[in-house]
């Protein structure tokens, strides 16, 4: 190529690269998305230019938590805290921009460097993909459609409705920017996601709470509003209220919070029943190491009471998630007072967990009939922040707890949502050598869940079993019921397991006299070495041992002798366990009953 050549080659190619450019930032300029303005020491301002209905914001979790002010026309509208993508990105999570069409919409952001990889991968999107994207997300079990979740709060029945609302982080997987989410269910296995029912306000985020149906119109909003209680949460922490004239769908705040105000720290998650016996409200509310109790006859206006707590039960940790039911004991006529207390830590395989107390209630004072004792609503380690539906059909006392611990929490080997619901259960109390107890049953709606099943007559031990022959393309989600009678050993059990070698060993130490949970072996266990541990409760002796056994993809609940014996515990096999295995120590023993179903 001779020089001309070349030049007018070099011309031209300079020409089209230019304009090229040029024709990308005219584009640009003329309808950007939105403009980022660098401010300098890690803040940023970015201005929506053409708005839709979500903004969605890179996460990556390994990052600090980064402040954003959402602001329309100058004002500040929400605030949050989101760990937003440095050097790579997790997931998106959406910033809802609807109701604000007529307004100029910016976003402050603060801690955020400049060379951060949010600023290229941030963008707007009139829809959010829900779809699951998760291999351990449960399939009959709750959990929210994204982000964090944590208590279950606030939860109510009104006109065929069980209400379901729930610690909730729209703006990641991990906790923080705490709201009340929602979900609704007419039958407490299958459950509709509704709008965030309670968010942060000027007082503070939402913690945990209770609901009550106000019948007779005490509060003054209306006869059946729906009235929530909850904790506003800043540097201290105060009592509020809102209240619903929808049903639940909508919640309006009460113009005077907070409701109740105090000089401690730890001051949260308001419990509030009625008191026939008195013709009161009452609050539970959970203060430090201590429940305290405050009555009311106008849901405004309370009035301290007593504290329960010293010297009382297990003290390793705070008292968290009251509740305070009364409950009929079997095969009497007789009730108790049942006073729920989530601990953490302080529980007994670490971290988090429910105790509880059984006594007298008179409207003042909760007193304990047994000031030295212990109990432990579930043996396993990840059952915490249980609480009882409020106006529950038939009298029932339908509990529902958090399925995790607070150890490994924020770890667990999932990114789109972490944490699910146990499944629900009917609370009751019996008595054994002369001393009262709370059983968990599985409530009984759980029956609808049963799809094909397959019964095996009775076997010795020394035998194992592909329950994929049993079920067909097994997906891990299945219920066991068998029956055990023991002949003369001292250790009878069963593993499940898969074809990777991981499994889950389950057993009765009539030794030692207690039932035990290894799950060691049981799949992904190295994000925590607080996870894979043994986890035991304390049985009887018995010659006949009855089990109901519900695996989903994450968890394995295990139920005995009708509820007397419960224990939740997390897993994470690398595929389902298809086969079961027993054997038995020092003698042997019979299952007399076994049955298999695939739940759907």
């Amino acid at each position: 190529m001779n020089l001309k050549n070349y030049l007018l080659t070099a011309r031209w190619t300079f020409a089209f690269i230019i304009g090229t450019v040029w024709s990308v930032f005219s584009c640009q300029a003329i309808n950007p998305p939105f403009v980022i303005k660098h401010l300098g020491d890690g803040q940023s301002i970015v201005q929506i230019e053409n708005q839709k209905k979500f903004l969605l914001l890179p996460v990556e979790e390994a990052s600090p938590e980064a402040k954003l002010y959402m602001i329309a026309d100058n004002d500040v509208v929400r605030n949050m805290n989101v760990r937003l993508a440095i050097n790579k990105v997790d997931y998106f999570v959406p910033v809802d921009l609807s109701g604000f069409d007529n307004k100029s919409l910016s976003f402050n952001f603060q801690l955020i460097p400049d060379t951060a990889i949010c600023w290229n991968e941030m963008k707007l999107s009139d829809t959010f993909d829900t779809a699951n994207r998760e291999d351990f997300r449960p399939l009959y079990h709750f959990t929210p459609q994204y982000g964090w979740m944590n208590d279950p709060n606030g939860m109510v029945y009104k006109d065929g409705v069980y209400h379901l609302f729930y610690q909730y982080n729209p703006y990641g997987s991990m906790w923080g920017n705490m709201h009340w989410g929602h979900a609704t269910s007419t039958d407490l296995v299958s459950w509709e996601h509704q709008p965030v029912a309670i968010a942060p306000d000027a007082l503070g985020t939402i913690f945990s709470g209770s609901c009550v149906v106000d019948k007779d119109n005490t509060a003054g909003f209306g006869a059946g509003a729906i009235i929530a209680f909850y904790t506003s949460a800043s540097d201290r922490q105060v009592q509020s209220m809102a209240y619903s004239l929808d049903n639940g769908k909508t919640f309006k705040k009460y113009a005077r919070n907070p409701i109740l105000t105090s000089t401690q720290r730890d001051f949260r998650d308001p419990k509030v029943f009625w008191h026939d016996a008195t013709d009161k409200w009452i609050m539970v509310l959970a203060v430090g190491q201590e429940m305290q109790f405050y009555s009311s006859v106008n849901l405004k206006d309370w009035t301290y009471e007593s504290s329960f707590g010293e010297g009382q039960g297990a003290h390793g940790g705070v008292w968290e998630c009251p509740d305070l039911i009364e409950l009929p004991i079997e095969g009497t006529e007789l009730k108790k007072w049942v006073l729920i207390c989530n601990i953490n830590p302080g529980g007994p395989f670490g971290g988090s967990a429910t105790q509880y107390f059984v006594g007298t209630f008179d409207g003042k004072n909760f007193v304990n009939e047994s000031p030295k004792m212990t109990k432990w609503m579930d043996w396993g380690k990840d059952h915490y922040a249980t609480v009882t539906w409020s106006n529950a059909p038939e009298g029932r006392h339908i509990a529902l707890a958090w399925m995790s611990n607070w150890q490994y929490a924020n770890d667990v080997p999932t990114t789109q949502y972490r944490s699910g619901n146990s499944v629900p259960r009917d609370l009751s109390l019996y008595t054994s050598d002369g001393e009262t107890y709370l059983k968990s049953s599985p409530s009984r709606e759980l029956l609808t869940l049963r799809g094909k099943g397959e019964k095996k007559r009775s076997f010795k031990v020394d035998r194992t079993y592909n329950m994929d022959k049993l079920l067909a393309d097994n997906t891990g989600t299945y219920e066991i019921e068998m029956t055990i009678k023991n002949r003369n050993a001292e250790v009878i059990g069963f593993q499940l397991f898969n074809s990777k070698g991981e499994e889950v060993d389950i057993y009765y130490n009539l030794v030692e006299k207690k039932f035990a949970m290894d799950r060691a072996k049981s799949g992904i266990v190295s994000f925590s070495p607080d996870f894979p541990v043994v986890t035991f409760a304390p049985i009887e002796d018995n010659y006949e041992m009855k089990l109901r056994i519900f695996v989903d993809k994450s968890s394995i609940e295990i139920f005995g002798d009708d509820g007397r014996l419960a224990m939740t515990n997390l897993i994470f096999p690398s595929e389902p366990y298809n086969r079961i295995s027993f054997y038995a120590k020092g003698g042997s023993y019979t299952v007399s009953s076994f049955q298999v179903y695939k739940l759907k």
